[in-house]
């Protein structure tokens, strides 16, 4: 969106996006900015518990945990 609004012409930035019609860029272009952040504002990142890698099993495991002692 902020492309469009830079060069103003939907067929530029379709063809710099590589669309395969004007119409799929369109959608972009027309989209409510407004109704995009509200979405954005209704989601949130997942929560991820801090762990700790005991016993690691897999070689990748073992080599991070051998740097970690040296």
């Amino acid at each position: 969106m902020n492309t469009y609004e830079s060069v103003g012409d939907v067929r530029k930035v379709s063809t710099w996006l590589g669309h395969a019609s004007v119409l799929s860029t369109e959608t972009y272009v027309r989209a409510n900015t407004a109704e995009k952040l509200d979405v954005l504002a209704a989601r949130r990142p997942p929560s991820i518990r801090k762990g700790v890698f005991i016993d690691a099993r897999d070689r990748l495991m073992r080599i991070l945990n051998e740097d970690k002692v040296k």
